[in-house]
């Protein structure tokens, strides 16, 4: 049952200062080497070390610095995300604004609190959710400080869920980093844990919440993840498009004379997540009744957090309280001639899904996070949950106009009981 705005607001300040004892001592506690230390010898988000040439970079989200020590050099990206509950509307809400319970979701999910003070995370990070959650944008060769905050669970008080995040695909050297909780444990309500990865493999990732993990999974704790390799360094190997490449899905010319090089090389990139969400479990979840796993059934079918017309949105989506929990739009685009590489990932908890592209043909070169020694070219695309395929298109020859990519399970082609909706989006040639 949804409470008042003003009760919510009360509530999270009487948690803010439950957990991190009033504003003068945080519980929040990030580790990040590119942090100057605070007053009390902790690293402090909203302090950059300009010795270590500490940025923050807009076009990830993160905070990247370099330095050497007896171990030699590091590259180094932090990022610090809260895990909690919020709201999301589905795309048969009612776009009018008469009615604005048309399609409000209760969710759980993570929000991006990098750069946000220690003692600023709790009450920033709540009801702060976005689905999907922040992509995260990494490269291969960088060390990966990724802080994670559970702030709590403002609507429904009652649970003290612990909260993880596990870097799906990516071989951890130690289980304490791995989010699965029977190996690394929990992060429980006002506490914060920082995960170290050391990113030597290129490839399309993922994320997730692991604890108690249908459910969770199930209620929105999902994200994008890629890591890009070396190889996008490399003028030569770029030069081997036409037009110039700008990036690369796999180190595809590691071999000299190798009949691969270039073949991974891309003009425009775009990442797809597959996800869905059941309504009846969705307001099970926030009603304080008990959920019927065995009968999950996902309803709305989503690509990035959002169903057909909603994918092709390039606004954020604000929720019922006027946050924009809804950020990553699931549009294509791209100029003829050039390569478009996708990312499609699934973490679907009830089903697999098979898309497919109108007037155009799919190049699958990386699967798994992994480079294909042999790439092949296909027309639809079958992933289930926590399954990843990198994808070429070329549009070389393509007429321009828009192309649609959906799924072939023609019943989840819906927004719930609307009709023409669900897991499809636009590719736009120009």
């Amino acid at each position: 049952m949804r409470r008042d705005l003003w009760y919510l607001t009360l509530l999270a300040l009487g948690l803010f200062f439950l957990f991190s004892g009033g504003t003068s001592e945080a519980a929040v506690y990030t580790q990040c080497p590119c942090y100057l230390l605070d007053a009390n010898g902790n690293p402090d988000p909203s302090q950059l070390d300009p010795a270590k040439g500490a940025v923050y970079n807009p076009a990830t989200g993160n905070v990247e610095c370099s330095y050497t020590d007896a171990l030699g050099p590091h590259e180094v990206v932090c990022k610090s995300l809260s895990a909690g509950d919020g709201h999301v509307y589905m795309a048969d809400r009612d776009r009018t604004g008469a009615d604005p319970t048309i399609g409000d979701t209760y969710v759980f999910g993570f929000s991006d609190v990098t750069g946000v003070a220690n003692d600023e995370v709790m009450m920033v990070g709540m009801l702060a959710t976005n689905i999907s959650a922040p992509t995260i944008h990494l490269k291969e060769g960088q060390e990966f400080y990724l802080s994670l905050t559970n702030v709590g669970m403002i609507e429904r008080p009652d649970l003290f869920d612990p909260h993880t995040v596990h870097y799906h695909g990516f071989a951890n050297a130690a289980p304490i980093f791995d989010g699965e909780p029977m190996a690394s444990g929990g992060i429980n309500m006002g506490s914060t844990f920082t995960y170290y990865y050391n990113n030597v493999e290129p490839g399309t990732y993922m994320y997730h919440c692991h604890v108690e993990a249908s459910e969770h999974m199930q209620m929105g704790m999902l994200g994008n993840l890629y890591v890009r390799p070396a190889q996008d360094d490399d003028d030569a190997a770029k030069a081997l498009g036409n037009p110039a490449y700008t990036g690369f899905a796999y180190n595809d010319c590691a071999i000299p004379g190798d009949p691969l090089c270039g073949t991974t090389g891309y003009h425009v990139a775009y990442s797809l997540q597959e996800t869905g969400m059941d309504p009846k479990f969705h307001h099970a979840d926030g009603s304080y009744n008990p959920l019927d796993f065995a009968s999950m059934d996902d309803k709305y079918l989503l690509f990035n957090g959002r169903g057909y017309p909603d994918t092709v949105d390039l606004n954020p989506i604000a929720n019922i309280y006027g946050h924009n929990s809804q950020n990553t739009n699931a549009l294509i685009t791209a100029t003829q001639g050039q390569k478009i590489l996708l990312r499609i990932s699934s973490l679907s908890t009830t089903d697999f899904f098979t898309v497919t592209l109108l007037g155009m043909k799919m190049r699958v070169v990386g699967q798994g996070a992994r480079l294909l020694s042999d790439p092949y070219t296909t027309s639809s695309i079958t992933l289930g949950g926590g399954e990843g395929v990198d994808v070429i298109i070329d549009t070389t020859g393509v007429a321009s106009g828009t192309y649609f990519l959906y799924t072939t399970n023609l019943n989840h082609l819906a927004n719930n009981g609307e009709d023409f909706g669900g897991m499809m989006t636009e590719i736009v040639i120009n």
